[in-house]
């Protein structure tokens, strides 16, 4: 016999508790860690030689765990939040702030002296702390609110993403076998997986238009719905996140 999870929202043992908890913590952790590998360019005094270990050091860490922390939120959490309406003017803000976090990552890689050293990797850690702090105060419990969002299969995918694995996107998804009270939630994690100008075809034993409500109420405009095949056996969906107007 199949078990059943049985949960109570807001309790520990909610998933989307849990994600957040980690999501949470993988932020905070970033962050100290910043902090912790600026301050020795920012706040001590050091030789000439141990200078220029911290900056690489630094630099490191900026080229790694910060990029690809970046890469791998704007995969996993703007992709969905992009297209909501709630949200959708937040992804951009913090998309701008990628923007001016790389342009400062690549002026500290620039930078020959100790004031500039300084100036650059405060400036690095000032607007990346902005842009963690809006992540984790403000994205993640609009993202908890949105119909459609399985948050927990985002930081599940998030997690993938920062250990330098790839993620698996399904060009067909036939949910004809899947029990019913799971079938919109798989729906919507496969399409939040989807990049611009990225579809997949759904397959379903019937014309799913409930389903469709609930992209309407979750992407107003911002998805793509086509009938391949309306029946009377199966219904063929290509659902699909277009390319946004540039």
């Amino acid at each position: 016999m199949s078990s059943i999870s049985i949960h109570i929202q807001g309790s520990v043992d909610d998933p989307v508790t849990q994600a957040v908890a980690w999501l949470t913590d993988t932020i905070d952790t970033l962050r100290n860690e910043a902090h912790a590998k600026s301050a020795l360019l920012t706040e001590i005094s050091l030789e000439p030689a141990d200078r220029q270990a911290a900056q690489a050091d630094m630099n490191a860490f900026c080229a790694g765990r910060v990029q690809r922390h970046l890469a791998a939120v704007d995969q996993t959490l703007y992709v969905p939040a992009a297209g909501a309406g709630p949200t959708h003017l937040l992804v951009l803000a913090l998309r701008i702030q990628h923007r001016i976090i790389a342009h400062d990552i690549s002026v500290l890689e620039a930078t020959s002296t100790a004031a500039e050293s300084r100036a650059a990797a405060r400036s690095v850690v000032t607007n990346l702390e902005s842009c963690l702090e809006i992540q984790k105060s403000v994205l993640l419990p609009a993202l908890a609110e949105l119909p459609g969002i399985g948050l927990s299969r985002l930081a599940q995918d998030m997690g993938t993403l920062l250990d330098g694995k790839q993620l698996e996107k399904l060009d067909e998804l036939d949910v004809r076998e899947v029990p019913h009270g799971l079938r919109h939630s798989l729906i919507f994690d496969t399409y939040a997986r989807l990049g611009e100008g990225e579809s997949f075809v759904l397959v379903n034993n019937h014309d799913p238009k409930p389903l469709r409500r609930e992209f309407d109420t979750a992407f107003p405009g911002k998805y793509a719905w086509d009938y391949l095949e309306q029946g009377p056996v199966q219904w063929r969906i290509r659902i699909g996140r277009p390319t946004a107007a540039r």
